[in-house]
């Protein structure tokens, strides 16, 4: 698939692996291809983003309990290297800088103007101001990003998806535990 169109993948449709360079793990194919793995790609928002890293600091917090259930969590932000460093330097997985949104293209992940101004998406950013590095002016791309999530497994597979209408409407680290037991499930009752 051409990363520079824009792309409303649906949940079956099998992916071409694509290499990416992490911000602090160098290059990497994804889907990851190891037997039983379950790839998270999560499009957050600019690196400042409270919302963003209040978000990705929990999923940093359930590293161990997503391990377990064979989940791997890569984020993308539609910011630079530079940016991103002081803010998702430090995170125990992959991070992508995609100031271009080339990725975000290519997944179909949306903007909107209005996505920071919901209710939840506030309430979201008040709480990540007060517990997490963050800075809602650093960061490329501005606060129109939209969050989306994509479950993949080793094929390449979609196995879920979750496209955001608010800066705040993405999946917590309980619901990709949920969706990982599920896709277990279902590939136990299919062998």
């Amino acid at each position: 698939m051409d990363s520079n169109k824009r792309s409303r993948l649906q949940v079956g449709e099998v992916i071409a692996p694509f290499l990416v360079t992490t911000l602090t793990q160098g290059s990497l194919e994804l889907p990851l291809r190891s037997a039983g793995a379950l790839t998270h790609l999560q499009f957050r928002r600019f690196a400042g983003c409270p919302i963003c890293n209040l978000h990705v600091r929990r999923f940093a917090a359930a590293r161990e309990r997503l391990e377990a259930e064979g989940v791997h969590p890569v984020a993308f932000f539609h910011s630079t290297e530079a940016s991103m460093r002081p803010y998702q330097g430090d995170l125990p997985f992959p991070v992508v800088p995609d100031p271009e949104r080339r990725w975000y293209r290519h997944f179909g992940v949306e903007q909107s103007r209005v996505s920071a101004l919901h209710p939840r998406a506030m309430l979201a950013a008040v709480k990540g101001l007060a517990s997490v590095p963050s800075n809602p002016f650093a960061g490329e791309g501005g606060a129109q990003g939209l969050p989306s999530d994509f479950l993949l497994d080793a094929t390449g597979r979609v196995l879920a998806l979750h496209r955001g209408r608010h800066a705040d409407d993405h999946w917590e680290v309980e619901d990709v535990l949920a969706l990982a037991r599920t896709a277990r499930s279902q590939e136990a009752r299919a062998s």
